[in-house]
């Protein structure tokens, strides 16, 4: 699998952490997240019991409040990052998949979550994550988005 980013690190204890990101179209936008001053895309870890899809809607409601459509799975990436939140050092396997932003339910439910509307374009210059940047210029070279 194709990593993206920081190279492995030896003597690091670094723990699997799967999770679903989404690159969420409607009008020709892309639906991204604020957080902690950073610009994301919208997604999470997968947790215990829980699959790929099932992941990616619950993330995607609680972090952006928008309802998703037609998910497809595009690729797939390895990072190995530092989970603040976690506590952590972690192999991230970051599934991405494209859909339709359908409709919003109402606010984020995770407290410091924004959710922001970019042309692709600004999504690929300026998501935190290099991977995640990597992934929108790839829908936009082979017109997926």
């Amino acid at each position: 699998m194709k990593r993206i980013g920081e190279p492995w690190a030896p003597g690091r204890p670094y723990r699997d952490r799967p999770g679903a990101y989404v690159l969420a179209l409607r009008g020709g936008r892309l639906l991204a997240v604020w957080q902690d001053d950073e610009l994301q895309l919208p997604g999470g870890g997968i947790d215990p019991g829980e699959s790929p899809l099932q992941a990616l809607h619950r993330e995607v409601r609680e972090e952006t409040g928008w309802l998703i459509a037609e998910p497809r799975r595009m690729a797939a990436f390895q990072r190995y990052a530092w989970l603040w939140d976690y506590g952590y050092w972690a192999r991230k396997v970051q599934s991405i998949y494209l859909a339709r932003a359908v409709r919003r339910l109402g606010p984020p439910s995770e407290p410091g979550h924004v959710p922001v509307w970019l042309s692709p374009a600004d999504a690929a210059r300026h998501l935190h994550v290099e991977g995640d940047r990597e992934m929108v210029r790839h829908a936009i070279a082979r017109d997926l988005i």
